[in-house]
C-alpha cells in the first residue's frame, strides 16, 4: 500500500515502506496540527502550511536530490518535535537560540510507533539523533538546504 500524495510544488507522488510507515505514524500525524509560521496563522490565516505538508516536502526534495533513505528519513523527521506555535515556545521559554524542539528532538523520535517502524527496516535510532551529519537536509547559512528551500518557497503557495 503506498500514499499518494499531492504537493502544490513537487506534484503528484506516492510514499511507499518506510517513509510511508512513518507518515502514518501518531507523533508523525501530530504535525498536521502545527502551523510551519507558528503565530502567523492568527493575523494571517492564508498563511497554513503545516509541518505535516513541510516535512513531507523536505522527504520529497531530499528525493529529487538522490539523497540516501536514511536522509529521506530524517527529512520528514526533522520537524517532528515542533510544539504548537513553532518557534514562538522559544520566547516563552526565553530561549534565545530558539531550540526547544531540538532540545526534545531525542526524546520525540524515540516514541515507540518511531521506534518500532525504524528498527523494522532495520535502522538504527542512534544514526538519526545527530541531524547535523545530514547535510542535504541542513546546512549552516548562508548555504542553501532541503529544510530552508522547502519552507522559503512553498509557505505563500502551500498557504493558498
Amino acid at each position: 500500500m503506498s500514499i499518494y500524495y499531492e504537493d502544490v510544488l513537487y506534484g503528484n507522488f506516492k510514499i511507499e515502506g518506510i517513509l510511508e510507515e512513518l507518515v502514518h505514524t501518531e507523533p508523525f500525524q501530530r504535525l498536521k496540527r502545527i502551523h510551519q509560521g507558528g503565530a502567523i496563522i492568527v493575523a494571517r490565516p492564508d498563511l497554513n502550511q503545516t509541518r505535516y505538508e513541510h516535512s513531507i516536502g523536505v522527504m520529497k526534495l531530499i528525493q529529487i536530490m538522490e539523497g540516501s533513505l536514511a536522509e529521506q528519513i530524517m527529512g520528514l523527521l526533522h520537524d517532528i518535535s515542533h510544539t504548537a506555535f513553532s518557534h514562538l515556545i522559544d520566547y516563552v521559554l526565553d530561549l534565545p537560540e530558539e531550540n526547544y524542539h531540538e532540545r526534545i528532538f531525542a526524546e520525540v523520535i524515540q516514541h515507540p510507533e518511531i521506534l518500532g517502524v525504524i528498527e523494522k527496516y532495520g535502522f538504527s535510532m542512534e544514526q538519526f539523533l545527530t541531524p547535523d551529519k545530514f547535510t542535504i537536509l541542513d546546512y549552516p547559512l548562508p548555504s542553501l538546504c532541503a529544510d530552508r528551500i522547502d519552507y522559503t518557497l512553498v509557505l505563500p503557495c502551500r498557504g493558498r
